[in-house]
C-alpha cells in the first residue's frame, strides 16, 4: 500500500451521482485502485462477478471484513477502496467511519437530478453510457410521495455520515456531481487519498446520459414545481448540514380532514383495515383522505384542525412477522420487493420456493421450519448482523413510532386485538357516527398463524422485539 496518511478509502455516496464515472477516473491512477460496489446486498463487486478475490457473495455475508481485509492486502504499494450505499453492509460502514486510516469520499447530487435520473434509468433498462449511438430517453412522472422518500434517505444518510466523523474527530473530501468533470479537482482527490501521481486528462469513456434540462425530462413538469414550492429545503445539495426527516415517514402519513384525525400507519400492521374506516368518515372512499404529505403541509394540516388527534395501531410481533413472512417471502408476486426476496432466499437458507408457494413439496412442515429460518434472519438484521437494511415492514413498531414522533407524537397507540372498541371510543371523543371496522386480520397464505404457532416461536418472536412487548404491553399471542 501507500505510505501515506491512509491505507484504504471509501466512496460514500448514492445511485444516479456518477459514483461509476468517479471510480473509472480514480482507477487512472496507478497507485489508487477501486473494486466496486463491494457490500451491496444483491452482488460483491458488480452484477457480473462471482467474487472479488475469492471471496463470493455467501462468504462476504458471513463475514464482510475477510473482503475488506483481502483488498487491503492486495497489491503492495496501492491504496484499495470501494464504492458504498446507504443500503449497503452497515457493518462494514461502521468499521470504515471508526478507522481514521480509511479515506472518507463523499460524493454528492443534486436530489432531484438523481432521482429523475434513476427514473428515467428503470425506465429505459440503461444504467451506463460508452457510445452516443446507443442513448436511450424517456419523459418520466414526477412523484410526490417518491420523491420525498428519496429525499428523507438521502437526507438521513449524509447526516448519519457528518455525525459520525464529527464524533471521531474526522473530515471526509466533499465532491459533487458538478465537480467531475474537474481535472484539478480529480488530481486533488487523488492527492487527498494519498497518490504520488497525477492524470493529464480525464477518462471519458462513460457518458452523461440525460443531459437535457429537466422540462425534457419530466412529463409533469408543472406539478412538480408546485410539489417542490411546498417543500421545506434550500440548497441541500450542496450542504451536508441540513435538518433530516429521521425516518418519520410522513408521506405515509393519513389525514381524515373533516374528522381531524391523523393516522400514522406501521407497515406489517393491518393499514388498509384502519384506511377504509377513515374513509367512511371522510365520503366513503379512500381517495377522500389527504396523503402524501411532507413536513409543512402536515404542519399546515394540523394548525388548521385544532384539537386533530393522531393515533396509531400495533400489531402483535408474532402475528406481524408471520404475516410479513407470507406476504414478502414466501409469496413471490410484491414487484418493489423481489430483488431483496431473492437477496435472503440466496444468503439465508431459508426454505420456500423461488416461484412461490403451489407445489406439493411446499408442506405446513416446510412453511413452519422455513418460518422459523426466517426468525434467525430478522434476529440478525435486527441486531446489524446482516448485510441487508432493515426494512420499515419488518423494523420494530416501537423503533418506527419514535421516528414518528420526532414529527407527529401519536396521542394514541392501539392494540390491533382492542382496535374496534378504541376506534368506537375515538367516534365518541369527536361525535362521530358509528362506522365498523372491517376484519384486520392478516390473509395469511398459504397457512394461517394458527396452524404453525407454538411457544418455541412466541419466545424467539420476544427475544427479537423485546422492545415492542414491552413498550405496548403485549402477552402471548395465543392469550
Amino acid at each position: 500500500m501507500g505510505g501515506g496518511r491512509f491505507t484504504s478509502f471509501i466512496v460514500l455516496a448514492g445511485m444516479r451521482t456518477g459514483s461509476n464515472f468517479l471510480e473509472a477516473n480514480l482507477n487512472q491512477f496507478p497507485d489508487l485502485k477501486s473494486y466496486g460496489e463491494l457490500f451491496n446486498p444483491h452482488f460483491v463487486g458488480g452484477p457480473k462477478y462471482d467474487d472479488v478475490l475469492g471471496v463470493t457473495l455467501k462468504a462476504r455475508e458471513k463475514d464482510p471484513e475477510v473482503l475488506l481485509d483481502r483488498i487491503r492486502a492486495a497489491e503492495a504499494g496501492v491504496v484499495p477502496g470501494f464504492r458504498f450505499f446507504h443500503d449497503h453492509d452497515p457493518r462494514i460502514l461502521a468499521k470504515c467511519l471508526d478507522d481514521p486510516a480509511c479515506a472518507k469520499v463523499i460524493l454528492s447530487r443534486n436530489p432531484l437530478d438523481s432521482y429523475v435520473s434513476r427514473k428515467i434509468a428503470g425506465e429505459t433498462g440503461q444504467w451506463k453510457l460508452t457510445n452516443e449511438k446507443h442513448r436511450k430517453s424517456a419523459k418520466v412522472a414526477f412523484d410526490t410521495a417518491e420523491f420525498e422518500a428519496h429525499l428523507a434517505t438521502t437526507q438521513g444518510f449524509l447526516l448519519h455520515l457528518q455525525s459520525a466523523l464529527q464524533a471521531s474527530g474526522q473530515t471526509a473530501f466533499y465532491i459533487h456531481y458538478d465537480d467531475l468533470h474537474s481535472l484539478e479537482v480529480l488530481n486533488g482527490l487523488a492527492r487527498f487519498i494519498g497518490s504520488s501521481h497525477q492524470v493529464a486528462a480525464l477518462d471519458l469513456d462513460l457518458k452523461r446520459q440525460n443531459p437535457a434540462d429537466l422540462r425534457e425530462k419530466v412529463s409533469n413538469y408543472e406539478d412538480m414545481v408546485v410539489a417542490l414550492a411546498g417543500m421545506d429545503f434550500l440548497n441541500l445539495s450542496r450542504s451536508p448540514n441540513f435538518e433530516p426527516r429521521r425516518g418519520a415517514g410522513v408521506p405515509q402519513f393519513i389525514g381524515a380532514d373533516a374528522a381531524r384525525l391523523l393516522y400514522l400507519p406501521i407497515r406489517g400492521g393491518p393499514v388498509e383495515a384502519v384506511q377504509d374506516w377513515l374513509a367512511r368518515h371522510e365520503g366513503g372512499t379512500v381517495e377522500g383522505l389527504t396523503t402524501g404529505f411532507n413536513q409543512k403541509t402536515l404542519k399546515a394540516w394540523r394548525t388548521d384542525r385544532p384539537g386533530n388527534l393522531s393515533f396509531a395501531v400495533v400489531r402483535h410481533p408474532v402475528a406481524r412477522a408471520h404475516a410479513v413472512f407470507c406476504d414478502l417471502i414466501v409469496s413471490a408476486e410484491r414487484g418493489g420487493f423481489r430483488e431483496t426476496r431473492a437477496a435472503i432466499l440466496k444468503n439465508y437458507n431459508i426454505g420456500v420456493p423461488k416461484a412461490g408457494p403451489g407445489g406439493a413439496d411446499y408442506g405446513l412442515d416446510e412453511h413452519r421450519k422455513a418460518f422459523g429460518q426466517f426468525l434467525k434472519f430478522l434476529k440478525a438484521n435486527l441486531g446489524d448482523q446482516t448485510g441487508m437494511k432493515v426494512e420499515p415492514v419488518w423494523a420494530s413498531q416501537s423503533a418506527v413510532l419514535e421516528g414518528a414522533a420526532s414529527v407527529a407524537l401519536p396521542m394514541l397507540v392501539i392494540r390491533e386485538a382492542e382496535l374496534a372498541a378504541s376506534l368506537a371510543h375515538i367516534e365518541g371523543l369527536r361525535g362521530l357516527g358509528v362506522r365498523a371496522v372491517g376484519s384486520t386480520l392478516p390473509q395469511d397464505r398459504p397457512f394461517r398463524l394458527a396452524e404453525v404457532y407454538d411457544a418455541e416461536i412466541e419466545a424467539r418472536c420476544r427475544d427479537i422485539y423485546r422492545g415492542d412487548y414491552q413498550q405496548f404491553g403485549f402477552g402471548d399471542w395465543a392469550e
